[in-house]
């Protein structure tokens, strides 16, 4: 049981799981509506799309998460500009954005050696040098989450089911886009510092899609995310300190393998209901071609 709790009697090792829990939070509100939509390679063209912005930030010695946060808001505003074209699909105006800014990063990168560690901080994260002032922007985020998906909950519905009903609805399916594409930036930013870019996804996507398999609305998938990446967050820093690894890796880690079992459990699930059906011939019912729908599957 000392081997449960013995690592969180030090201080950065309680800095860091609340640094987690608040990640796991944001990450769950965002990373719902980007499961739902798919949306996950515009996320991963956001968190890359950061480099620059760092880049040039610990040149002129400024606040990294400021750099991050207008290099990822220029690249949301971006897709937002070139995804207006009718000639262009939204992948295309994406993975265009993601190769120049990333490339952009690079070179800034490769003029000076000295970017070697920070670079490291960047990709992979630096969960156990979460500072008090981090904790607060952590749940100035958080907040900032909670009001944005509070306010646009109806419009983002009706975006991720039906667009057209969110236009006829007057709705402004544009400006709900920009908002969500806000809201997964906002992520996005607040989760590099914590486990870095290569694995922000392992908070932002895995646990939502984890929860997916089994909450039936949207603020209970968000819940169950929630939940989930906390847990990933205490266990992957409880396998990390004692077995001496990557904390913010295992804990991405940790979130995947969660889903793997999730997974795994849904469909043993699924299994035992076929199983357990009346046969064929008692339920004439059951011949009729069944439908499956997003809407059928997650209510709001």
């Amino acid at each position: 049981m000392e081997a449960l709790i013995e690592p969180f009697g030090v201080t950065f090792v309680q800095r860091a799981l609340w640094a987690g829990l608040l990640v796991s939070a944001v990450c769950a509100i965002a990373g719902t509506w980007v499961v739902l939509r798919g949306m996950a390679f515009l996320g991963d063209a956001m968190s890359h799309g950061m480099l620059p912005g760092v880049a040039l930030a610990a040149l002129f010695g400024q606040s990294l998460f400021v750099g991050a946060a207008l290099a990822a808001g220029a690249m949301a505003a971006g897709v937002t500009a070139l995804s207006r074209s009718p000639r262009l699909s939204q992948d295309t105006s994406i993975g265009l954005l993601f190769v120049g800014m990333l490339s952009v990063g690079v070179i800034l990168v490769s003029h000076s050696a000295s970017f070697a560690v920070d670079l490291t901080a960047f990709l992979f994260g630096d969960v156990l040098a979460v500072r008090e002032r981090d904790l607060l922007h952590l749940g100035l985020s958080l907040a900032a989450a909670l009001v944005v998906a509070a306010v646009g909950h109806r419009a983002f519905v009706a975006l991720a089911f039906d667009p057209r009903k969110a236009h006829t609805l007057g709705l402004a399916p544009r400006v709900a886009h920009a908002a969500l594409l806000g809201l997964v930036t906002l992520a996005v930013v607040a989760s590099f510092h914590v486990v870095g870019t290569l694995l922000v996804f392992g908070l932002l996507i895995a646990p939502p899609a984890a929860a997916l398999l089994w909450a039936r609305s949207i603020p209970g998938i968000m819940l169950t995310a929630a939940l989930l990446g906390g847990a990933a967050t205490y266990v992957g820093l409880l396998v990390s300190w004692h077995w001496e690894t990557a904390a913010g890796a295992t804990i991405a880690a940790t979130a995947v393998a969660f889903f793997f079992v999730s997974a795994l459990a849904s469909g043993l699930r699924s299994r035992g209901f076929a199983g357990r059906r009346p046969p064929t011939d008692a339920c004439p019912a059951d011949h009729a071609t069944p439908i499956t729908t997003l809407e059928g599957t997650v209510t709001p």
